[in-house]
């Protein structure tokens, strides 16, 4: 179990918590809001803190409205394989992708944009869902020296989990702060993710075992 009082020396990534992903947003995640406060408590703790943004333009083929007919979350077949057709998200400079007014920016070594590409999604905080086009993260992490990463934000069962099993490829040792995030559960998928993460070596913490 990795130790919640000795994370200076680690990164910790907080996806996408961003006003529509927010209750009120157009792809709320509920209670999402929830996780503002508990990385606000524990930011400080990490040596390195990145926060990620869902940065889409506004004809993303990620979006159900650029498909005809199609309702959203429903699924395509993309040259890179199955994705899911979101409602509307995150386009590029709206106040729906503006990170939630409440979450502490100030700790932030890196604000990495993600999903701009028009026709590739991007969940994970290390590579776009073609699995092959990297964000540039790893290379800085690992120029800063970085060898764990730990996780909170939003989904749990997308981009969260997504990041999660990317690091571990990339050979980061990997923590979720699981009450620090929250999941859409779409058809099972926050359990499913749950068990992925476990599966592939994810530790698990909450952030009550930060020291005070």
């Amino acid at each position: 179990m990795p130790d919640p009082a000795d994370t200076s020396a680690a990164t910790l990534v907080v996806v996408d918590v961003q006003n529509d992903f927010c209750p009120g947003g157009a792809l709320a995640v509920a209670d999402g809001d929830a996780v503002v406060p508990l990385v606000n408590r524990i930011a400080r703790r990490f040596g390195v803190r990145v926060y990620t943004q869902d940065w889409h333009a506004a004809d993303h083929r990620s979006f159900a409205s650029s498909h005809p007919g199609a309702s959203p979350f429903s699924t395509t077949e993309m040259s890179y394989g199955m994705q899911v057709l979101w409602p509307d998200h995150c386009v590029q400079g709206t106040p729906g992708a503006e990170f939630h007014p409440g979450l502490d920016l100030e700790p932030a070594d890196l604000i990495l944009r993600k999903g701009f590409r028009p026709h590739v999604d991007s969940y994970s905080a290390f590579y776009e869902n073609d699995r092959v086009t990297p964000t540039g993260l790893a290379g800085y992490l690992r120029e800063r020296g970085i060898a764990s990463v730990w996780l909170a934000g939003l989904a749990t069962d997308f981009c969260v989990h997504y990041s999660a099993l990317d690091a571990v490829r990339l050979g980061f040792r990997v923590t979720l702060v699981e009450d620090a995030c929250r999941e859409i559960d779409l058809d099972g998928s926050h359990a499913a993710a749950l068990a992925a993460m476990g599966e592939a070596g994810v530790a698990f913490v909450r952030t009550a075992e930060f020291a005070a």
